[in-house]
């Protein structure tokens, strides 16, 4: 055959909803040109459970369990969000105590997601042994928040106005202890993948996007941080125990995916560097507001149980009734992925009148085509990996 004769066409096909790389069910739907991708398409809402419109059927406490199933990889940062958020609207400021708890927990729930991450992402692009390494902190973390909360993954701790229970000295013993051998075991990570020449190849130039662009499609978290961008919640809007502790944020200058590599393995470090001065400035005292039983009340329209209706009357008899206040707030967390935001709508019903989720790993999906069209198939896969994508919270 003449070479003239050869005829090209591209090639569309469906990456997903079950492929593995995706981390769940996202799909990408590829126009190639060879194994160049000409345009990338992702499609969401496969695991849609309408968590916003049944958080406004249910009290302000009744809707914390389905903050858990968000990200369920950081559910106790999703918790710790709505309780701030809902404690923004209602003026309740939670015990000295109980702020530094939420602290911990949130860097305990950091490290255990930049944990996951660094070992699937390791995994999809070719290198396995890191993920056994970093597997074995996790489940030592693990087993500290089942000390704790009695569970590893769904945890329920916090609660509006403090948490639902305190922390035992056992449980602050094994936690400094990881925290003097993490960062020996970070090193490890690095020296299994940090030079190594195919890692490289694989993220160095890949998936980039400058700072101004990071900024415009309002990427947040080490996705932002790794463009160059200081921001982190924890430092400008600071909230629960993170205005009395130290802590450097870590950024990028290429906006490559190694360089979001290097800022969420920085984070580590940093976690572990809060989680240690929390313990060591731990003080004493109550672990909940006082005032945080006024929201057992549930909404007017409902029919309550026997046991409902024997808290509601113990309220009423101890505070009094107590009506939630009308208005609307918005309150930003630094979750694991990136600022994971509420806004409420309040009418004085005892539930919210609307609830809205800004979810990071929503808004990082619809990055998707600006950082993988133009590049090969396969960096798409690495392009997946550095977004650190958890479907829960996008399809909520």
């Amino acid at each position: 055959m003449i070479k003239s004769e050869l005829q090209t066409k591209e090639l569309t096909i469906s990456m997903g909803p079950q492929h593995p790389a995706t981390h769940g069910v996202l799909r990408l739907v590829l126009d190639l040109d060879g194994e160049t991708v000409v345009k990338c398409t992702p499609y969401v809402g496969y695991l849609h459970r309408g968590t916003e419109k049944l958080c406004e059927n249910r009290t302000y406490i009744s809707a914390l369990p389905l903050m858990d199933r968000l990200d369920y990889i950081s559910s106790m940062a999703n918790d710790v969000g709505y309780c701030v958020a809902v404690e923004k609207l209602f003026g309740i400021q939670p015990p000295d105590r109980a702020k530094y708890i939420r602290t911990i927990m949130c860097e305990m729930t950091r490290i255990s997601s930049h944990i996951i991450w660094l070992g699937t992402h390791a995994l999809d692009i070719g290198a396995m042994t890191v993920f056994l390494y970093s597997f074995r902190e996790r489940e030592w973390l693990l087993d500290l928040l089942e000390m704790a909360t009695g569970a590893r993954l769904t945890v329920s701790y916090p609660r509006i106005g403090g948490v639902r229970n305190d922390i035992t000295q056992e449980f602050l013993d094994s936690l400094y202890k990881f925290t003097g051998e993490f960062p020996k075991r970070i090193e490890e990570y690095e020296t299994l993948i940090d030079q190594n020449r195919i890692w490289l190849q694989r993220t160095k130039g890949i998936g980039v996007i400058s700072r101004e662009e990071a900024i415009n499609w309002g990427l947040t978290g080490p996705m932002l941080r790794g463009s160059g961008v200081p921001y982190d919640v924890r430092k400008y809007v600071p909230y629960d125990a993170y205005p009395f502790v130290e802590f450097e944020v870590p950024v990028g200058k290429s906006g490559d995916v190694y360089d979001r590599y290097r800022c969420r393995m920085e984070e580590l470090r940093q976690s572990n560097r809060i989680i240690r001065q929390c313990i060591e400035k731990m003080p004493r005292g109550p672990i909940i507001a006082p005032d945080a039983p006024k929201f057992i009340l549930p909404p007017k329209d409902r029919v309550l149980s026997d046991m409902e209706s024997l808290i509601h009357q113990f309220v009423l008899i101890t505070k009094g009734p107590i009506a939630s206040p009308e208005g609307e707030i918005y309150s930003g967390t630094e979750a694991p992925k990136g600022e994971l935001g509420f806004y409420i709508i309040s009418d004085g019903s005892g539930k919210p009148y609307r609830l809205r989720l800004r979810a990071p790993s929503f808004v990082h999906a619809s990055v998707l085509p600006r950082l993988s069209e133009g590049s090969l198939i396969a960096d798409v896969i690495a392009n997946i990996g550095t977004i650190d994508i958890v479907l829960g919270e996008c399809d909520r």
